[in-house]
């Protein structure tokens, strides 16, 4: 009998109304994404760390949108102005 590994899979987590996709990597940690941020992406050790880290890429993300006028969901809006 051959034991495969297990491996988890894609799994979301909601964070102050924020969808929040995690991904756990083969050498560890997770890769994490924001659904409603197309291309806001970021990677931590921990989940914590993973959504600590993705905060930072999402008010980056909210810096560009702006100044390109690109419209910001009410609720990453909120998220960001909270951390500052």
């Amino acid at each position: 009998m051959v034991l495969e590994s297990l491996q988890m899979e894609k799994f979301q987590v909601i964070k102050n109304g924020i969808v929040f996709e995690l991904e756990p990597e083969e050498e560890g940690g997770f890769t994490i994404t924001v659904p409603t941020l197309p291309g806001c992406v970021s990677f931590g050790k921990t989940i914590d760390e993973s959504l600590k880290n993705v905060m930072d890429a999402m008010t980056g993300w909210v810096e560009v949108a702006r100044e390109e006028g690109i419209d910001v969901p009410k609720e990453v809006e909120t998220a960001v102005l909270v951390l500052h």
